[in-house]
């Protein structure tokens, strides 16, 4: 399959392709400005990394142990908590720019030949359109289940009797006559047998709903309330050897911490190299030279990444990596030949060459 789907000439792409590209890439053309010398650089390969966790948020009931009396359960919250976890992890490789390595492709003057860097310049085309690198993420919106309910929200609904009652067991009790007369209103509501009926839909609508909140506010106050919030963040890592680093830290009381914050316990991320690149070789073995004025491609070798927090495993997949690679290179005549040019592609997050051949080829696509 052709990955490049559309070649345009130099002069041609001036005119027409730099609207398209003007976020994410961009095109570089050989001329005299720039002594037909077009100059980028290669990845690295970094790692976006999404952990989705659930904060959950105990909240126990003044009225607990009258729970089973009077609610008819006694499945109560009787301390207020706060509870993190973890629930997945995802990793997505991107290419970030290496700047100790910038590289330079020489073309001969009169040269046509062009290549797409991103915005950063790292190298991710020549004589072909490139492909937009994706963005990386750096938060997410978070979701919230469960009745919102602000602490001891139950006494907006009870009367004087209630606020001057100094027995709990006393309270309880007219709590629980309040939270019947509220189920019944509710029933009789739904039913089309209240004394005093909405107009019209919309009315009885926000009856229902002032009724379903005051219900669950008193039931609150004797089973407690448990909400549950959705929590994502991203972090970027980028490998530099074997070895085990913390990346965060997750605490009961704070959820997502920094590495050197001593509250959380550590999430590990883990870098287990499986195989150290190294040159390609000829018919006899020998590693290959690289062509003069080489266009510089990594050849990336491969690691597991693997993440781990109090001991369970979170995630882990081998990846190709551009840093335990080694740099070959491509001969530059091949993409400046009047009579067959060739066009390249590489992957944007490995600087590896994915994809060679005749621009004739996708001319006719």
């Amino acid at each position: 399959m052709k990955i490049c789907k559309a070649f345009l000439t130099a002069s041609a792409l001036l005119a027409a392709s730099f609207p398209a590209f003007a976020q994410q890439t961009k095109m570089l053309t050989a001329d005299k400005h720039n002594e037909y010398g077009l100059v980028y650089t290669l990845p690295v390969t970094a790692f976006d990394i999404e952990v989705t966790a659930t904060r959950e948020v105990r909240k126990a009931g003044p009225y607990y142990q009258y729970a089973k009396k009077y609610v008819g359960t006694d499945v109560v919250v009787k301390e207020d908590a706060e509870i993190w976890t973890i629930e997945s992890v995802k990793v997505r490789p991107y290419g970030a720019p290496d700047d100790k390595s910038k590289y330079l492709m020489q073309l001969k003057p009169g040269a046509t030949a062009f290549i797409g860097v991103a915005a950063d310049g790292m190298l991710l085309s020549i004589n072909c359109n490139p492909a937009e690198p994706e963005d990386v993420e750096t938060s997410s919106p978070g979701r919230v289940e469960g009745e919102e309910l602000s602490d001891r929200e139950y006494l907006q609904y009870v009367d004087e009797d209630f606020i001057a009652s100094q027995s709990s067991a006393k309270q309880a009790q007219m709590l629980a006559e309040s939270l019947m007369e509220i189920r019944d209103a509710k029933i009789s509501l739904t039913r089309g047998t209240a004394d005093a009926m909405p107009t019209d839909g919309k009315q009885l609508e926000l009856m229902l709903n002032s009724l379903r909140h005051q219900e669950a506010a008193m039931t609150a106050a004797f089973l407690g309330n448990i909400t549950k919030e959705t929590v994502v963040r991203h972090y970027s890592f980028i490998p530099e050897e074997d070895g085990r680093n913390v990346l965060f830290r997750m605490s009961d009381f704070s959820g997502f911490v920094g590495a050197d914050d001593y509250s959380g316990e550590p999430v590990y991320v883990n870098v287990n190299v499986t195989n150290e690149a190294t040159l390609p070789v000829d018919s006899k073995g020998e590693a290959k030279k690289l062509p003069k004025d080489a266009v510089a491609y990594n050849v990336p070798g491969t690691a597991v990444l693997s993440l781990s927090h109090k001991g369970k495993s979170l995630f882990s997949k081998e990846y190709e990596m551009a840093q335990f690679g080694v740099v070959f290179g491509l001969n530059p005549d091949l993409f400046s030949d009047k009579k067959d040019p060739s066009y390249a592609v590489f992957d944007s997050a490995t600087g590896a060459l994915k994809e060679i051949g005749s621009v004739k080829d996708i001319q006719k696509e």
